[in-house]
């Protein structure tokens, strides 16, 4: 009986050989089709490594056959460093887990450098470096956040608004504002400059033209400075936007005079809000309820709109009274005994109160 199962046996063992090598055999061939359509270098990460080594260290040299993601002498190394790695960290000195603290007095210069400049973690680092002490980002970043000292939505050196507000008694904004003229052929864009004072919010209009050329621009430039001159109101920062009706000679003519020309970012209408707003303001209140019908009729309505926008309305960033004024706090009127009269301007349009001498 023996001797019938014995070569039984051995005929049923060769077969699966055949069949096991009949199926390495193809997914070799698969392997091969797959590798000529991936790139030349496939990058492996650490675990990726470790299950190779796992696998293919029981097949000893037999991996020279099969293996082709990289090299044998790669594979080998891998299995080397493997086993060469220390099985776990070494113990800290001081017996405790985790990760050393940082010195007291060290995190103490940290926090006192964030509270003195600002800086963010990584100028705190090198500061830390110039002083001998070799810490990393984050070992800065957790001594700062565990102080409640973290980054906040405006935790900048310098924002646009705290650069309006330390410029603002010599800060000008200025844009160009247009305006419809009817003419016999039809509607035309009429052009025209204006500036305001961040400071005081007092505002000054140039004269309208068809055609803001470049020597047109820089000639308002010219009479802008001689009424600030002759206002008293100094302009050592002017911001402007990026349109082309300014020229080299627009600044030259502010340059002249140590005045900074601040061109603001393309794209940026928030950074002139101040202009936009007074342009948004003179053509609701004023233009917008007139049509235009020559040169010297929009002339008069922006001369009469800036006199107006400067001495009879009200701002909100000025205590709501106008820009320009005799005090910042106006004398109290007794209205049971003075006659309140209303000051007509533009046919009735403008409107504004005093009382009667």
């Amino acid at each position: 009986m023996a001797a019938i199962i014995h070569p039984l046996l051995a005929l049923l063992a060769s077969l699966s050989r055949q069949e096991l090598a009949r199926q390495v055999t193809y997914l070799k061939t698969e392997n091969r089709i797959l590798r000529s359509k991936l790139p030349h270098r496939i990058s492996l990460s650490n675990q990726e490594r470790r299950t190779l080594v796992k696998h293919g260290r029981q097949l000893g040299a037999r991996i020279k056959e099969l293996i082709s993601i990289v090299s044998y002498s790669s594979f080998r190394r891998w299995v080397r460093e493997l086993e060469d790695a220390p099985s776990k960290r070494p113990a800290r000195k001081d017996g405790k887990g985790g990760r050393p603290r940082v010195e007291e007095s060290l995190s103490d210069a940290i926090l006192r450098v964030r509270k003195e400049t600002g800086w963010g973690y990584t100028k705190i680092v090198q500061a830390m470096r110039r002083l001998g002490h070799n810490v990393s980002r984050q070992t800065v970043k957790n001594v700062i956040v565990q102080a409640g000292l973290g980054p906040q939505p405006h935790d900048y050196p310098d924002t646009w608004t705290d650069f309006l507000k330390r410029h603002a008694a010599t800060l000008w904004q200025c844009d160009f504002a247009c305006k419809k003229k009817w003419t016999v052929k039809g509607l035309v864009d009429v052009y025209f400059l204006v500036f305001i004072h961040i400071g005081t919010r007092r505002v000054w209009i140039s004269p309208c033209t068809e055609h803001p050329t470049g020597e047109w621009s820089a000639q308002q430039a010219r009479n802008f400075l001689m009424h600030i001159q002759d206002e008293d109101v100094p302009c050592t920062h002017l911001c402007r936007d990026n349109d082309t009706k300014y020229v080299t000679a627009f600044d030259s003519v502010f340059e002249a005079t140590g005045c900074k020309v601040k061109r603001t970012t393309p794209m940026s209408p928030n950074l002139q809000a101040h202009v936009e707003r007074v342009i948004q303001t003179i053509k609701h209140e004023v233009l917008n309820a007139f049509c235009i019908v020559s040169d010297s009729h929009l002339n008069h309505l922006l001369r009469v709109t800036q006199d107006w926008y400067n001495f009879r309305r009200g701002h909100s960033a000025r205590d709501h009274l106008p820009p320009i004024r005799d005090s910042d706090t106006p004398a109290t009127i007794d209205l049971t005994k003075h006659k309140l009269i209303c000051v007509e301007e533009l046919g009735g349009h403008l409107k504004s109160y005093r009382s009667a001498a």
